[in-house]
This record gives C-alpha cells, structure tokens and sequence, in this order.
C-alpha cells in the first residue's frame, strides 16, 4: 500500500495526498503485468468510471436521505 505523500507548497504550508485505492491497483497492476499503454489507458477510463459509479451511488443515498426527513402533515394555523 502507498504512503500518503507529502508537498511543500510555495507559502510554506504542508500538502498531504492520501493515494487513491483505484490508482493503487492499477500501478500494482501495471508492476507486475508490464502491460502496454492501451492497456493503461483502459485501465484508466475503468478507474475513472468506478469513481464515477461511486459518486452516483453517493448521490442516490443523499437524495433519499434528503426526501425521508421532509415527511409530515401540514397543519392550517389560524
């Protein structure tokens, strides 16, 4: 597994960048297979697809969510 890296950045802050899971296996992959560069660039749009699955799934849960809280009875006020 891969070990968050860190940057300097020009205002003297610190940058960590914690590895994707997706990414992760796509270098393992691409370590221990050789593959060409259409094969690494399937690999990528998968990796791209998966993140995109993943926000969807994301957004579904958010929405429903989001319309379980809104049930009720509206009362007339005098």
């Amino acid at each position: 597994m891969m070990k968050p890296q860190t940057k300097q950045q020009a205002t003297s802050e610190q940058v960590v960048y914690e590895p994707c899971p997706c990414r992760e296996l796509v270098n393992t992959v691409r370590e221990s297979l050789g593959i060409s560069p259409t094969v690494r660039q399937h690999l990528e749009n998968s990796r791209i697809e998966f993140l995109k699955a993943m926000r969807e799934i994301l957004n579904q849960r958010i929405e429903r969510l989001s319309n379980a809280g809104q049930q009720g009875t509206k009362v007339a006020v005098e």
